[in-house]
């Protein structure tokens, strides 16, 4: 792709000429795309980022060394090869990538999912819907990028948009057509998305997370909130029985009226188009019947929980506004199966039951627990800990909320990162001697299973919370391998069952 061709995708963007003379400049070719330094090769154009840890401006010297092309940048720097001068250089890498994969995405219908919770499993429900309406599906998200036979191991919950558009351009050549996409707030904060045209968006639920890097709930509400502009969301579908949701919607009304963007809200208790009756619930599942805009069906789903209803109905109300027909939504929920680490069973042992949760936020943890409390019929004991490196503030109140729920708890690591262990456990104990003394300390986490294990009697449920399907524990930066659900394993094959 010509240097001149990829400085036409952002407005705004100017050439600025190396030791060669203009027209050759526009004219060099650019072979690859990064915005890593360490892995420039001969020909790749290379993006100055800001707004992360580092400024990478500094680092273009480097990508000259390393062969660099050209690099994107926001302000002139001394270097012989040509600048792209561009206002937001973050901006520009997803307008640049779409159009150097040759505007892939536009070939693909994408559904973007955004929430404090819920995204993942919300988007294996509807994959789930999608497939048994015969569509080719890929899913991207915190547990990783699948699509036909492919698997790729997760590192954010949205990937950068080099590596996005790429991933595009290889699911059109594998002939998907619906691709699934949790996008974070973090991704929306940095225009992660940019170049992306969205089929529809939509949206799970606002409670607090990330404060760390937002501050304030108003900057972590106003970043969900990107997702569902008017411009890059025809079609929304939104939680009604959430504040922000209903928020969404009402800044939205003046599109919808003109006829330009379509919202659809769903819910248990406000009125809206997609909403469900709950008609039973067990500790392994429930049954509810949802209707569809007056199309009824009768949905039985493998996992428990009032919140898991909210998932089904936001993928199946996503579905219906897509043209999917009721029986494959039906059918789609009726084949799900627990997604992993989402409420999903691990074992059992001494007539108890356990489960491994994602749950790492307040709100995460009190829908889970009570959800387990309400079928639990002996003891609920609850294992978890707080991630170091990340908003400080929610660890006292996820103590408080499991010493309400829980009659027993063991207090543990979860993602430390660079913090002690036993700092970030001191915190959650001031949250949860508010309301209880009943819990116990075990800082190292595979020893905290194991005594958990032991501690079950007949009637116990177990929830194992805070990793989910993660495969593993990041200590003093270091990534070990480590996973709840092999742990549990390796704890019931050493214990004599009764």
């Amino acid at each position: 792709m010509l240097l001149s061709e990829i400085a036409a995708c952002v407005e705004g963007a100017r050439i600025v000429c190396g030791a060669k003379n203009m027209q050759t400049s526009e004219n060099t070719q650019v072979r690859g795309l990064t915005a890593d330094s360490r892995f420039c090769s001969p020909g790749d154009l290379f993006f100055c980022l800001t707004g992360g840890k580092t400024d990478s401006h500094v680092f273009a010297a480097d990508a000259e060394a390393g062969g660099a092309a050209a690099v994107v940048t926001q302000r002139e720097l001394e270097l012989k090869i040509p600048q792209i001068i561009v206002p937001d250089s973050r901006g520009a890498m997803g307008l640049i990538a779409a159009a150097f994969y040759d505007h892939a995405v536009d070939k693909l219908k994408i559904v973007g999912i955004t929430g404090t919770n819920g995204k993942t499993t919300t988007s294996y429900m509807l994959a789930s819907i999608l497939r048994r309406a015969g569509k080719s599906v890929a899913v991207v998200g915190t547990l990783g990028i699948y699509y036909g036979k492919k698997q790729i191991a997760p590192e954010l919950t949205t990937p950068d948009p080099l590596f996005l558009h790429k991933m595009f351009a290889d699911m059109v050549k594998s002939g998907v057509e619906y691709v699934l996409m949790e996008v974070s707030a973090h991704a929306l904060f940095y225009r992660k998305d940019e170049g992306i045209s969205y089929t529809a968006c939509v949206f799970t639920n606002f409670t607090q997370d990330h404060l760390d890097f937002f501050g304030t709930m108003q900057k972590y509400k106003e970043a969900k909130k990107l997702l569902f502009a008017a411009d890059k969301c025809p079609l929304a579908i939104l939680n009604g029985d959430d504040a922000v949701g209903r928020e969404i919607g009402g800044e939205r009304s003046e599109t919808d009226r003109a006829g330009g963007t379509q919202t659809i809200f769903y819910g248990l208790d406000s009125p809206s188009e997609i909403f469900a009756v709950l008609t039973s619930e067990e500790l392994y599942g429930c049954e509810f019947m949802l209707n569809l805009s007056d199309s009824l069906c009768r949905i039985s789903l493998p996992m428990t929980g009032k919140h898991n209803v909210y998932n089904a109905m936001a993928a199946a109300g996503t579905a219906y506004a897509l043209g999917i027909r009721t029986e494959a939504i039906a059918g789609g929920l009726n084949e799900m199966k627990p997604v992993r680490g989402r409420l999903e069973p691990a074992g059992k042992f001494h007539g108890a039951d356990i489960f491994v949760d994602f749950a790492h936020t307040p709100d995460g943890l009190e829908k889970s627990l009570s959800a387990l409390k309400a079928h639990c019929k002996g003891r609920l004991i609850c294992l978890f800990g707080c991630g170091g490196n990340r908003d400080k503030s929610k660890r006292s109140l996820m103590g408080e909320t499991v010493a309400r729920k829980a009659d027993f708890s063991v207090l543990t690591s979860d993602n430390p990162r660079f913090e002690e262990p036993t700092d970030i456990i001191a915190e959650i104990e001031r949250g949860y001697r508010r309301f209880s003394v009943h819990y116990v300390v075990v800082p190292e986490r595979e020893k905290a299973i194991y005594y958990a294990v032991g501690l079950l009697k007949k009637g116990d449920v177990l929830l194992v919370a805070g990793k989910g399907g993660e495969d593993y524990q990041e200590i003093m930066g270091i990534k070990y391998s480590y996973n709840d659900n092999a742990v549990i394993r390796e704890a019931l094959s050493r214990k004599p069952s009764l």
